[in-house]
């Protein structure tokens, strides 16, 4: 029978494709697994108590993070604050440096 293949023609066929599977799997690996970004967190440094925007002196702004000198005097200026929302009234205070110092200040 000139159709039929023996039994070790068989096993070598089964062989080599199981060789070309696992080296395609290996191949395509790194597109096909799963990839986590590592998570942003923001630290805020602890504080027991937060600052006041309408009664911290100078040096209690200055002591926040990413506000020096020139910065605490606009927000002073600016006084008085209902909300924290209202130190984007203050130039030089945007979203990004409000989100920092939410949680470090109050009303």
């Amino acid at each position: 029978m000139a159709g039929r293949r023996s039994l070790d023609e068989n096993v070598l066929f089964f062989l080599i494709l199981i060789a070309i599977l696992f080296a395609g799997a290996v191949a395509l690996w790194p597109r096909l697994s799963v990839r986590f970004a590592p998570a942003r967190v923001e630290v805020t440094p602890y504080r027991e108590t937060r600052v006041s925007l309408n009664r911290a002196s100078l040096a209690e702004l200055e002591a926040l993070p990413g506000v020096g000198p020139e910065l605490a005097r606009r927000i002073v200026e600016h006084r008085p604050y209902l909300r924290v929302e209202d130190l984007l009234r203050v130039p030089g205070i945007g979203p990004k440096t409000l989100s920092r110092l939410r949680p470090l200040v109050a009303p």
